[in-house]
C-alpha cells in the first residue's frame, strides 16, 4: 500500500487571518501535487515567542472551519496544530493536533501530553496537558495505512512512540514548532531518526520555520534515514510516497518490536497516571 504525503513547513505568527491563508494555501498546493495526507506544523493556527490565550480558538473558530473546508474541497486528509480554550478554565488552553478527513469532518484529535517547560520556556503557564493513556492516543487508518500522531516535545519521550507502534502505526506524523538555539537542530535530527528507527516506522516531521523556530522538516524511512529534508529558515513543501511494503520488509529483517522484553503500559509504575 502506497500513501502519497506532503509536509508543509511554514511560519505562523499572531495574525490569525494570515495563518489561515498560509495553511489553506499549503493544503491546496500539497493536494494538487498529489498528496493524500498533508501535515501542517504545531501551532499552525497561531504562534508567538510567548504563548498567550489570545492565540486560542474553539473548534468552531475560523482556523478549524477553514481546515475542514479545504480538506473537503481538495479531498485530502489533513493534520494541523492549533490551540483551543479549555471550557470552564478562563485563560487556559490545550495544544491540539487535529486530524481532518477528506469528508471535511474531524476524524481524530490528540491533546499534547508533554508540555515544554524547559530552556526558559513554560508552556504549562498557558496550557493544560492532555491525559497520558490510550484514550488520548491518535492512530487512524488512512488509505489503508495506519498513521499515528505526536507533537514536538513528545519526541523526547520514546514510550509514547512505542504505544503508537503498538497501536499499529506504520507512519508517525510529528507536528512541531521546535525552538531554535545552540544544538537544537542536531537534537531534533537525532530524536526523529531514533524514533523512526526504534519503531521501524516512517516518521514525518512538519516543523515551523521562522525566527525562534528550527524548521528542518523531514521524511524519514523505517531505518531512520532521511528521504526528504527542508532547511531551517524558509517555508517548504516536501512530497513523498510511503510504501508499507518497506515497513513490512524492515520489520521482518529487524524485528525489534517483537523482541521487546519490557512492556510500556499507560498508568503502570513509574509512569504518570
Amino acid at each position: 500500500m502506497t500513501l502519497p504525503v506532503a509536509l508543509a513547513q511554514l511560519a505562523a505568527d499572531a495574525d490569525g487571518e494570515a495563518n489561515v491563508d498560509r495553511a489553506v494555501q499549503a493544503v491546496r498546493a500539497a493536494a494538487r501535487g498529489g498528496a493524500r495526507l498533508v501535515a501542517l506544523p504545531e501551532y499552525a493556527a497561531g504562534w508567538a515567542p510567548r504563548l498567550g490565550p489570545e492565540l486560542a480558538q474553539g473548534a468552531d473558530g475560523v482556523f478549524e472551519r477553514s481546515i475542514r473546508q479545504v480538506a473537503a474541497e481538495e479531498n485530502v486528509w489533513v493534520v494541523a496544530g492549533t490551540m483551543r480554550p479549555v471550557p470552564g478554565r478562563p485563560g487556559r488552553s490545550q495544544n491540539v493536533a487535529l486530524l481532518v478527513g477528506p469528508d471535511g469532518r474531524t476524524a481524530g484529535e490528540y491533546v499534547k501530553v508533554h508540555l515544554f517547560d524547559a530552556l526558559g520556556v513554560r508552556e504549562s503557564d498557558v496550557l493544560d496537558a492532555g491525559e497520558p493513556g490510550a484514550a488520548n492516543l491518535l492512530v487512524q487508518e488512512i488509505e489503508g495505512v495506519r498513521v499515528g500522531v505526536a507533537t514536538c516535545y513528545d519526541l523526547r519521550f520514546p514510550e509514547m512512540f512505542r504505544l503508537l507502534a503498538d497501536g499499529g502505526a506504520e507512519v508517525i506524523v510529528v507536528i512541531a514548532a521546535w525552538a531554535a538555539g545552540p544544538g537544537k537542530v542536531e537534537q531534533l535530527q537525532t530524536l526523529t531518526r531514533a524514533r523512526a528507527l526504534e519503531n521501524t516506522a516512517y516518521l514525518l516531521l512538519a516543523s515551523q520555520s521562522g525566527r525562534g523556530r528550527a524548521g528542518n522538516s523531514a521524511v524519514l524511512d523505517p531505518l531512520g534515514h532521511p528521504r526528504q529534508e527542508a532547511g531551517g529558515e524558509e517555508p517548504a513543501l516536501l512530497h513523498d510516497d510511503l510504501d508499507t511494503a518497506e515497513v513490512a520488509r524492515v520489520r521482518e529483517s529487524l524485528p525489534s518490536l517483537t523482541h521487546r522484553r519490557f512492556r510500556v503500559v499507560p498508568g503502570s509504575p513509574g509512569m504518570p497516571s
